[in-house]
This record gives structure tokens, C-alpha cells and sequence, in this order.
């Protein structure tokens, strides 16, 4: 078995070289072909390109035939031509003398116009420079012709609004008049109240106020009321609230003030004090006796519009040589407030600014 296996391996071996070998040759048959075709094609194309090339050769050949019989007939006509442009050729010259003697004519021309030219350029440029100047003019009036309306229509509302406040100033002023009025009539019914009961008080003519001696009212360094005290003010704060709180005036009293003083001897802080304390029984008495002398709502309208304050040792009160007044600095002032009274200095000052405004736009 195994013999006849290894026969059949070697007879398949056999046919496959020879199988093999005959593939090679057809392959190189094959190329040989290959290798003639493309040669007889490279060829073929050769031959064609030189049958081509001797044909454009031949074209040439023909081309340069009749081109040189075009040469030779257009001698001839150039021959027969120049006789011709030589005639032409005197005529030009004639021309060209007469040409050279226009030209010379319009050159003369030509500068005559230049100059001409000239002189009209200078003329627009001093017209231009005239136009710009004229133009600079009127660009300048129009300027001053808006400031002047800008000028006109700030002065219509400044006029506007000084008419406006004009009117409001009247206002104010009569609102002023009628206060200053009434503070004056004030002062004068408690000078006349002071005066018809005789009571040694003195009113300032300029506030109103009445200032007590301290060392009458209390004792040195005390705030508890004297008996002398209580009899100077059991007269002059009746007859002081009475006038205030009266019909006439009640209305425009905002406050009633009660501020008490000291000398400057002493701290700061204990004079402060002791004014308080002092001012504080001023009131407190002023509204134990209220009662007596007062309505009910009158009372209660005092002690609505009643304040006390202590100021301690400021506002000390000065002799002639400048020196403090100890005994004068020690002291009660009892002093009223209108409504309004703040306003009445600023208001006055506004008048004034306003009257001096008013002159110098319409002087």
C-alpha cells in the first residue's frame, strides 16, 4: 500500500514540472506577441508621422511658391507707386510749408490766449477771495444774528422768571410785613401790660424777651425759687403768658422759651445743669400757676408751645471794658417764637438779592 502511494506521488510530481514548464512558455509566447504588437504599432505611427511631416513639407513648399509670386506683383505695384509718392511727396512738402506757417500763427494765438487765460484765473481768484470773505461776513452775522436771538430768549426768561419772582418775593414780603407787624404789635401790648401794672420788668423792644436776675430768683449755686423770686415772677409770667396767648396772637406764637444761664465759674457740665434746673423751675412754676390766670385751653396750649433750655455759661454777658458781668450773666430769659420768624432774615436777604438782580437787567 504504501508503495504504490509514493508511484502515484511521483507521477503527480512529474506531470506538475511539466505542467509548470508549459505555463512559462505560453507566458513567453505570449510577451514575444505583446513585444511585436507594441513594436509594430510604434511602427505604424512613425510611418505616419513622416507621411504627415513630407506632406506639411509639400504645403510649405507651395505656400512659399505663391507667397513669392505676391512678392513679385507687389514689387511691380510698389514700383509703379513710387513715381506716384514722389509727386505726393512735393505736394506734402508744399503742405507742410503752409502747415508750419499756420502752426506758427496758432502758437502766437495759443499764447495770446494763455496770457488771456491769465489774467481771467487772477480775476477769479481775487472774485473767490472776495465771495469767501463776503461768505465769512455773512457766516459772522448769522453768528451774532443767533447769539443775539439766544441773548433775546435768555433775557424773555429771565424777565419771565423775575416776574415770577417778583411776584413771589410780593407775596413773601407781605407774609413778612404782616409778621414783622404783628411782632412789633406784640412787643408793644407787653410793654403796655408791663407798664399799666407796674411791674419792674423790663421788655427788649427788639425780641420781647424779659430777663431776670438769677440772684434774685435763687440762691448762689441753688435752683430751688426765693421767695423774692416767686413774687417777681407771680407778676411778670401771668401778665407775659396772658399777652401771648391772647386771641390776637396766639395763632402765630410757635413757642414760648424759658432758657436759663450761669457765670463761667464753674465746669461746663455743672453750669449746664444747674441752668437746666434753674430754667425747669421757672416752668414748672409757670404751669403749677397756669390755672389761675388761663383757660383750660389756654393752659393746655402753654404747655404745647412751652421748652426750656439750659445754656450753661454761653452767651455770658460783657461790661463795658469787655470784661464778663458775672452777676448779669447769671440770669432767666423768658423769650417767645413767631412761626415762621426763622424764614424772615433769609427772606429779607432774598428780597435784597433780588432787588439788586432786577437793576442790573433793568437799569
Amino acid at each position: 500500500m504504501k508503495i504504490v502511494n509514493r508511484r502515484r506521488m511521483n507521477d503527480e510530481s512529474g506531470h506538475n514540472v511539466w505542467r509548470s514548464y508549459s505555463d512559462m512558455m505560453s507566458g513567453l509566447l505570449l510577451l514575444f506577441v505583446l513585444i511585436m504588437a507594441v513594436c509594430l504599432m510604434q511602427a505604424q505611427k512613425n510611418y505616419n508621422d513622416k507621411l504627415a511631416e513630407q506632406a506639411t513639407r509639400l504645403q510649405t513648399q507651395d505656400e512659399l511658391e505663391q507667397t513669392q509670386v505676391e512678392l513679385n506683383q507687389r514689387e511691380s505695384e510698389i514700383e509703379a507707386q513710387s513715381l506716384t509718392l514722389t509727386d505726393l511727396q512735393t505736394a506734402l512738402e508744399a503742405q507742410a510749408a503752409q502747415l508750419k506757417t499756420q502752426q506758427d500763427e496758432l502758437e502766437a494765438a495759443r499764447q495770446q490766449l494763455l496770457q488771456q487765460e491769465s489774467e481771467l484765473a487772477a480775476r477769479n481768484d481775487e472774485l473767490a477771495s472776495r465771495d469767501a470773505a463776503l461768505a465769512a461776513k455773512d457766516a459772522e452775522l448769522a453768528a451774532r444774528d443767533e447769539q443775539l436771538a439766544s441773548s433775546q430768549a435768555q433775557l424773555d426768561d429771565r424777565n419771565q422768571q423775575l416776574a415770577a419772582s417778583q411776584e413771589l418775593l410780593n407775596q413773601q414780603q407781605a407774609r413778612i410785613d404782616q409778621i414783622i407787624g404783628v411782632k412789633a404789635n406784640l412787643i408793644a401790648s407787653l410793654r403796655q401790660e408791663f407798664e399799666a401794672k407796674d411791674i419792674g420788668v423790663s421788655i427788649d423792644a427788639q425780641t420781647g424777651a424779659i430777663v431776670l436776675q438769677s440772684n434774685v430768683l435763687f440762691d448762689y449755686n441753688e435752683a430751688e425759687l426765693k421767695d423774692e423770686g416767686v413774687a417777681i415772677l407771680s407778676q411778670a409770667l401771668p401778665t407775659y403768658c396772658s399777652v401771648l396767648l391772647s386771641p390776637d396772637y396766639v395763632d402765630y406764637v410757635a413757642e414760648v422759651i424759658i432758657d436759663g444761664y450761669t457765670d463761667s465759674t464753674g465746669g461746663y457740665m455743672s453750669n449746664l445743669e444747674l441752668s437746666q434746673n434753674r430754667a425747669r423751675a421757672v416752668a414748672e412754676y409757670l404751669l403749677n400757676i397756669s390755672g389761675s390766670f388761663l383757660s383750660e385751653d389756654q393752659s393746655r396750649e402753654l404747655s404745647e408751645k412751652l421748652t426750656t433750655n439750659g445754656r450753661s455759661s454761653s452767651n455770658l454777658v460783657l461790661d463795658e471794658n469787655g470784661m464778663e458781668d458775672a452777676n448779669a450773666s447769671r440770669r432767666v430769659e423768658i423769650k417767645f417764637r413767631l412761626k415762621d420768624e426763622e424764614m424772615i432774615q433769609e427772606l429779607s436777604q432774598l428780597l435784597s438779592n433780588e432787588a439788586e438782580v432786577v437793576a442790573e437787567v433793568n437799569p
